[in-house]
Protein backbone atom coordinates (compact mmCIF):
# COMPACT_ATOMS: atom_id res chain seq x y z
CA UNK A 1 0.00 0.00 0.00
CA UNK A 2 1.19 3.53 -0.74
CA UNK A 3 2.32 5.87 2.02
CA UNK A 4 -0.38 7.17 4.34
CA UNK A 5 -2.28 10.31 3.28
CA UNK A 6 -2.28 13.41 5.44
CA UNK A 7 -4.97 13.41 8.13
CA UNK A 8 -7.66 16.07 8.36
CA UNK A 9 -7.76 17.19 11.99
CA UNK A 10 -11.22 18.76 11.62
CA UNK A 11 -12.61 15.34 10.63
CA UNK A 12 -10.96 13.60 13.58
CA UNK A 13 -8.87 11.34 11.35
CA UNK A 14 -6.33 8.95 12.89
CA UNK A 15 -4.94 6.12 10.76
CA UNK A 16 -4.57 2.64 12.23
CA UNK A 17 -1.91 0.50 10.56
CA UNK A 18 -1.13 -2.08 13.26
CA UNK A 19 -1.94 -5.42 11.66
CA UNK A 20 -2.88 -7.23 14.88
CA UNK A 21 -5.31 -4.45 15.84
CA UNK A 22 -6.85 -4.42 12.36
CA UNK A 23 -7.23 -8.21 12.45
CA UNK A 24 -8.97 -8.00 15.84
CA UNK A 25 -11.57 -5.61 14.38
CA UNK A 26 -12.21 -7.81 11.36
CA UNK A 27 -12.31 -10.95 13.51
CA UNK A 28 -14.90 -9.40 15.86
CA UNK A 29 -17.24 -8.93 12.88
CA UNK A 30 -17.15 -12.68 12.13
CA UNK A 31 -17.32 -11.99 8.40
CA UNK A 32 -18.38 -14.82 6.09
CA UNK A 33 -17.81 -15.06 2.34
CA UNK A 34 -21.51 -14.28 1.73
CA UNK A 35 -21.60 -11.12 3.89
CA UNK A 36 -22.23 -7.58 2.72
CA UNK A 37 -20.09 -5.26 4.84
CA UNK A 38 -20.45 -1.50 5.14
CA UNK A 39 -17.18 0.08 6.20
CA UNK A 40 -17.55 3.58 7.59
CA UNK A 41 -14.65 5.97 7.11
CA UNK A 42 -12.18 3.64 5.38
CA UNK A 43 -9.55 6.38 5.20
CA UNK A 44 -6.39 4.97 3.61
CA UNK A 45 -7.91 1.49 3.39
CA UNK A 46 -5.81 -0.41 5.93
CA UNK A 47 -8.90 -2.16 7.30
CA UNK A 48 -10.55 -2.30 3.87
CA UNK A 49 -7.71 -4.55 2.67
CA UNK A 50 -8.77 -7.19 5.19
CA UNK A 51 -12.50 -6.81 4.67
CA UNK A 52 -12.44 -7.33 0.89
CA UNK A 53 -10.65 -10.64 1.41
CA UNK A 54 -13.35 -11.93 3.74
CA UNK A 55 -16.67 -10.50 2.52
CA UNK A 56 -18.73 -10.95 -0.62
CA UNK A 57 -18.93 -7.17 -0.99
CA UNK A 58 -17.55 -4.16 0.88
CA UNK A 59 -19.36 -0.83 0.58
CA UNK A 60 -16.94 1.81 1.84
CA UNK A 61 -18.69 5.04 2.84
CA UNK A 62 -16.19 7.90 3.04
CA UNK A 63 -17.01 11.55 3.78
CA UNK A 64 -13.61 12.86 2.62
CA UNK A 65 -13.89 13.18 -1.17
CA UNK A 66 -10.15 12.92 -1.81
CA UNK A 67 -9.82 9.76 0.27
CA UNK A 68 -12.85 8.29 -1.51
CA UNK A 69 -11.29 8.97 -4.91
CA UNK A 70 -7.97 7.42 -3.87
CA UNK A 71 -9.35 4.32 -2.14
CA UNK A 72 -9.81 2.17 -5.30
CA UNK A 73 -6.16 2.87 -6.15
CA UNK A 74 -5.04 1.80 -2.71
CA UNK A 75 -7.32 -1.23 -2.48
CA UNK A 76 -7.69 -2.95 -5.83
CA UNK A 77 -10.62 -5.31 -5.40
CA UNK A 78 -13.61 -6.09 -7.62
CA UNK A 79 -15.87 -6.50 -4.59
CA UNK A 80 -15.21 -2.95 -3.32
CA UNK A 81 -17.72 -0.16 -3.86
CA UNK A 82 -16.86 3.35 -2.68
CA UNK A 83 -19.58 5.84 -1.75
CA UNK A 84 -18.69 9.47 -1.04
CA UNK A 85 -21.21 10.48 1.59
CA UNK A 86 -21.84 11.40 5.20
CA UNK A 87 -22.79 8.11 6.87
CA UNK A 88 -25.50 9.85 8.91
CA UNK A 89 -27.44 10.49 5.70
CA UNK A 90 -26.69 7.11 4.09
CA UNK A 91 -29.76 5.08 3.02
CA UNK A 92 -29.39 1.79 4.88
CA UNK A 93 -32.71 0.60 3.47
CA UNK A 94 -30.96 0.29 0.08
CA UNK A 95 -28.97 -2.65 1.46
CA UNK A 96 -30.06 -6.27 1.69
CA UNK A 97 -30.99 -7.43 5.22
CA UNK A 98 -28.41 -8.92 7.60
CA UNK A 99 -25.51 -6.80 6.38
CA UNK A 100 -22.72 -5.89 8.81
CA UNK A 101 -21.07 -2.60 9.71
CA UNK A 102 -17.37 -2.30 10.50
CA UNK A 103 -15.78 1.04 11.31
CA UNK A 104 -12.90 2.92 12.81
CA UNK A 105 -14.83 6.12 13.39
CA UNK A 106 -14.00 9.59 14.70
CA UNK A 107 -15.03 9.97 18.31
CA UNK A 108 -17.52 12.78 17.73
CA UNK A 109 -19.59 10.53 15.45
CA UNK A 110 -20.26 7.68 17.89
CA UNK A 111 -23.52 8.65 19.60
CA UNK A 112 -25.22 9.84 16.41
CA UNK A 113 -24.10 6.76 14.48
CA UNK A 114 -25.43 4.36 17.11
CA UNK A 115 -28.73 6.24 17.09
CA UNK A 116 -28.98 6.15 13.26
CA UNK A 117 -28.15 2.44 13.09
CA UNK A 118 -30.55 1.65 15.93
CA UNK A 119 -33.48 3.52 14.46
CA UNK A 120 -32.96 2.39 10.86
CA UNK A 121 -35.77 0.44 9.20
CA UNK A 122 -33.00 -1.93 8.06
CA UNK A 123 -30.41 -2.12 10.84
CA UNK A 124 -27.27 -4.25 10.49
CA UNK A 125 -27.25 -7.64 12.13
CA UNK A 126 -23.91 -6.69 13.66
CA UNK A 127 -21.83 -3.53 14.05
CA UNK A 128 -18.19 -3.53 15.12
CA UNK A 129 -16.99 -0.03 15.94
CA UNK A 130 -13.54 1.09 17.03
CA UNK A 131 -14.28 4.06 19.27
CA UNK A 132 -12.93 5.96 22.26
CA UNK A 133 -12.43 3.51 25.15
CA UNK A 134 -14.39 5.67 27.58
CA UNK A 135 -17.37 5.82 25.21
CA UNK A 136 -17.27 2.05 24.60
CA UNK A 137 -17.42 1.57 28.37
CA UNK A 138 -20.36 3.99 28.58
CA UNK A 139 -22.28 2.03 25.95
CA UNK A 140 -21.82 -1.25 27.83
CA UNK A 141 -22.30 0.25 31.30
CA UNK A 142 -24.27 -1.54 34.03
CA UNK A 143 -26.95 0.07 36.24
CA UNK A 144 -25.28 2.63 38.44
CA UNK A 145 -23.40 4.10 35.50
CA UNK A 146 -26.11 4.07 32.84
CA UNK A 147 -26.71 6.98 30.46
CA UNK A 148 -29.12 7.76 27.66
CA UNK A 149 -26.51 6.33 25.27
CA UNK A 150 -26.21 3.03 27.13
CA UNK A 151 -29.99 2.61 27.50
CA UNK A 152 -30.45 3.32 23.79
CA UNK A 153 -27.71 0.93 22.71
CA UNK A 154 -28.74 -1.88 25.04
CA UNK A 155 -32.41 -1.54 24.13
CA UNK A 156 -31.63 -2.36 20.50
CA UNK A 157 -28.41 -4.38 20.79
CA UNK A 158 -26.46 -6.87 22.82
CA UNK A 159 -23.36 -4.79 23.50
CA UNK A 160 -19.95 -6.20 24.45
CA UNK A 161 -16.39 -4.93 24.53
CA UNK A 162 -13.68 -6.25 22.22
CA UNK A 163 -9.96 -5.56 21.95
CA UNK A 164 -8.29 -2.51 23.47
CA UNK A 165 -6.29 -0.45 20.94
CA UNK A 166 -3.71 1.88 22.55
CA UNK A 167 -3.43 5.44 21.26
CA UNK A 168 0.19 4.84 20.23
CA UNK A 169 -0.88 2.48 17.44
CA UNK A 170 -2.51 5.34 15.51
CA UNK A 171 -1.00 7.95 13.19
CA UNK A 172 -1.15 10.57 14.56
CA UNK A 173 -1.84 9.21 18.07
CA UNK A 174 -5.10 10.48 19.59
CA UNK A 175 -5.10 11.67 23.19
CA UNK A 176 -6.92 8.58 24.48
CA UNK A 177 -7.01 4.84 23.91
CA UNK A 178 -9.65 3.18 21.76
CA UNK A 179 -11.66 -0.01 22.15
CA UNK A 180 -13.65 -2.27 19.90
CA UNK A 181 -17.39 -2.14 20.61
CA UNK A 182 -19.40 -5.12 19.36
CA UNK A 183 -23.14 -4.57 18.81
CA UNK A 184 -25.39 -7.49 17.87
CA UNK A 185 -28.89 -6.41 16.88
CA UNK A 186 -31.70 -7.96 18.90
CA UNK A 187 -33.73 -9.94 16.35
CA UNK A 188 -36.54 -10.14 18.91
CA UNK A 189 -37.50 -6.90 20.71
CA UNK A 190 -36.37 -6.71 24.32
CA UNK A 191 -39.94 -5.97 25.42
CA UNK A 192 -43.33 -6.68 23.85
CA UNK A 193 -46.01 -4.11 23.01
CA UNK A 194 -43.87 -1.02 23.28
CA UNK A 195 -44.09 2.35 21.55
CA UNK A 196 -40.39 3.10 21.15
CA UNK A 197 -40.87 6.87 20.87
CA UNK A 198 -42.93 6.99 24.06
CA UNK A 199 -40.48 4.70 25.84
CA UNK A 200 -37.53 6.95 25.02
CA UNK A 201 -39.53 10.06 25.86
CA UNK A 202 -39.68 8.64 29.38
CA UNK A 203 -35.99 7.72 29.42
CA UNK A 204 -34.92 11.14 28.11
CA UNK A 205 -37.01 12.83 30.79
CA UNK A 206 -35.29 10.73 33.44
CA UNK A 207 -31.83 11.64 32.19
CA UNK A 208 -32.74 15.26 31.50
CA UNK A 209 -31.39 16.33 34.88
CA UNK A 210 -28.96 13.58 35.88
CA UNK A 211 -28.11 15.02 39.29
CA UNK A 212 -31.72 15.18 40.35
CA UNK A 213 -33.84 12.35 41.70
CA UNK A 214 -36.25 10.56 39.40
CA UNK A 215 -39.10 12.32 41.17
CA UNK A 216 -37.79 15.72 40.11
CA UNK A 217 -36.38 14.85 36.68
CA UNK A 218 -39.48 12.95 35.54
CA UNK A 219 -41.83 15.60 36.88
CA UNK A 220 -39.97 18.32 34.99
CA UNK A 221 -39.26 16.30 31.86
CA UNK A 222 -42.77 14.87 31.45
CA UNK A 223 -44.57 18.01 32.70
CA UNK A 224 -46.46 16.03 35.32
CA UNK A 225 -47.06 17.03 38.94
CA UNK A 226 -44.94 15.35 41.60
CA UNK A 227 -47.86 13.51 43.18
CA UNK A 228 -48.59 11.79 39.86
CA UNK A 229 -44.91 10.84 39.49
CA UNK A 230 -44.80 9.56 43.08
CA UNK A 231 -47.79 7.34 42.42
CA UNK A 232 -46.34 6.17 39.11
CA UNK A 233 -43.00 5.24 40.66
CA UNK A 234 -44.76 3.45 43.53
CA UNK A 235 -46.75 1.27 41.12
CA UNK A 236 -43.58 0.58 39.11
CA UNK A 237 -41.77 -0.42 42.32
CA UNK A 238 -39.08 2.26 42.01
CA UNK A 239 -37.82 4.46 44.85
CA UNK A 240 -38.49 8.11 43.87
CA UNK A 241 -35.13 9.13 45.41
CA UNK A 242 -33.16 7.04 42.93
CA UNK A 243 -31.44 8.62 39.94
CA UNK A 244 -31.81 7.69 36.29
CA UNK A 245 -28.36 6.12 35.97
CA UNK A 246 -29.26 3.42 38.54
CA UNK A 247 -32.21 1.94 36.60
CA UNK A 248 -31.89 -1.15 34.44
CA UNK A 249 -33.86 -1.59 31.22
CA UNK A 250 -36.56 -3.71 32.86
CA UNK A 251 -37.21 -0.92 35.36
CA UNK A 252 -37.45 1.63 32.54
CA UNK A 253 -39.99 -0.63 30.86
CA UNK A 254 -41.99 -1.00 34.09
CA UNK A 255 -42.05 2.78 34.45
CA UNK A 256 -43.08 3.24 30.82
CA UNK A 257 -45.88 0.67 31.12
CA UNK A 258 -47.33 2.37 34.19
CA UNK A 259 -47.23 5.78 32.50
CA UNK A 260 -48.94 4.36 29.38
CA UNK A 261 -51.70 2.84 31.48
CA UNK A 262 -52.62 6.17 33.06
Amino acid sequence: MASLPETNKSLGQHWLTDQAALESIADAAEIHSTDIVVEIGPGPGTLTQLLVKRAEQVIAVEFDAQLARDLPKRVKAENLEVVTQDILSFDFTSLPPFYKVVANIPYYLTSNLIRVLSESANPPQKAVLLIQKEVAERVTAAPGDMSLLSVTAQYYWEATLGALVPAGLFTPPPKVDSQVLILEYRQQPLFDDIDTKAFFRTVKAGFGQRRKTLLNSLSGGLHLDKLTILQTLAVAGIDPQRRAQTLDLTEWNNLYQVLQAQ
